[in-house]
């Protein structure tokens, strides 16, 4: 009896244990639901107004300060090419050379034509001035003295026609050796030598470009040249000349040495795009630039009392952008957005969708958050600024 008993006290503890065992595995399963289903801790900010500079770019075509065509004035076959591609040239350096031998005949022509009308006056003269002695005598008529002379006017006529024609051909001359029209960097040579050039030819012999300094073509709309001269408020002359200097980024996306100015901006706004042009003047001292070469006109610029966020702050959605804003219960509210297309890179000014005041999670976009989640709200700066806190002092930052 005793026995059964033991066995019985025994059973019973096991279950007594067992059930204890149940109960804190539950519990422990019930805290880590708890603690699962716990609104997460969000950094948040207050969406407010202040001031930020910000970069606009534009597009742009880069071109030499002076582009100039070459085009041959006489027709001919090519003799000579006597520069290559890309050469640096001087003012009145030799580039082509047009066969000479029949400009060199229509010279020697018109010489000859030349010395025989000289010659016709001469011989002219001599019988004008004799039929003038007759005539003084009476021994001729007025009548044939006066046709002396009309014969020799023409003969100085012809002369005079015969030297023009020969200016005409020296000049012709000339016009086989196409020289450099002022200092630059030669193009490309699409006809070389045995090529047939003539003044009608579709494209030139080359174009010598001014390197020196270059300008950089883009185009700005209607809504900035307002804003450009604050909507009147100055003339456009006045806005150009207190623009601050302007940099360029090159195709590769680094950015120009050197800085350049907005020199003119063209008077009419072309109805097809909508935009005006404008040209911005950079030095080229060591020659990097190169006409039709492109890149992007970076201007800086500041803009006062608008709402920033931080670009992270936002997600798109069908090319729409969106945030997340904080109602009263610390739900998350999915907010579409618009903002400037005027960007650093960092931040987003909104033009609407927001109100200063709200607040809006900046972390945690895309990954963590959802539309209807509750979180609990940490302030970003406070927490920014525990963790350079905590980084100084060598400990890690409270999370």
């Amino acid at each position: 009896m005793k026995k059964q008993l033991r066995h019985g006290s025994i059973a019973v503890m096991s279950l007594a244990a067992t059930m204890s065992l149940a109960s804190c595995g539950g519990k422990s399963e019930q805290q880590q639901m708890q603690m699962q289903q716990a609104a997460p801790a969000i950094a948040v900010e207050t969406v407010g107004y202040g001031s930020t500079d910000f970069t606009s770019d534009y597009p742009t075509t880069i071109k030499g300060k002076t582009d100039i065509q070459i085009r041959p004035q006489v027709s001919g076959f090519i003799t000579k090419v006597h520069v290559d591609e890309g050469d640096h040239v001087k003012k009145g350096q030799l580039l082509f050379t047009i066969d000479q031998v029949q400009f060199q005949a229509a010279v020697d022509q018109a010489k000859a034509s030349v010395e025989s009308a000289r010659t016709a006056v001469r011989t002219a003269q001599l019988t004008a001035d004799q039929k003038q002695n007759l005539y003084n005598q009476n021994i001729i008529s007025e009548y044939e003295n006066q046709l002396a002379k009309n014969t020799l006017t023409q003969a100085q006529a012809q002369l005079a026609t015969a030297e023009a024609a020969l200016v005409t051909a020296r000049k012709n001359l000339t016009y086989t050796e196409v020289t450099a029209p002022s200092d630059g960097v030669i193009g490309s040579i699409p006809s070389r030598e045995g090529s047939l050039a003539s003044p009608s030819m579709a494209q030139p012999l080359t174009t010598v470009s001014d390197n020196n300094e270059v300008y950089a073509y883009f185009s700005l709309n209607e809504k900035d040249l307002l804003r450009l001269t604050n909507n009147g408020a100055s003339t456009l002359n006045q806005s150009i000349a207190e623009m601050p200097e302007v940099e360029l980024q090159l195709a590769d996306g680094t950015i120009y040495p050197y800085k350049g100015k907005i020199a003119t901006v063209s008077g009419v706004i072309d109805n097809s795009t909508g935009a005006a042009t404008v040209r911005a003047l950079f030095p080229n001292k060591n020659g990097m630039l190169r006409s039709g070469s492109t890149g992007k006109i970076l201007i800086p610029g500041v803009q006062d009392s608008v709402l920033i966020i931080p670009q992270k702050a936002t997600f798109e959605l069908q090319d729409k952008k969106f945030v997340f804003v904080l109602n009263d219960s610390n739900r998350l509210v999915s907010t579409p957005i618009q903002v400037s297309p005027v960007s650093d890179g960092k931040v987003y000014i909104v033009t609407s969708g927001l109100q200063g005041g709200e607040v809006i999670p900046v972390e945690g976009i895309g990954t963590k958050l959802r539309n209807g989640m509750e979180i609990q709200p940490l302030d970003a700066a406070a927490r920014a600024a525990a963790a350079q806190a905590a980084a100084a002092q060598g400990a890690p930052a409270a999370m």
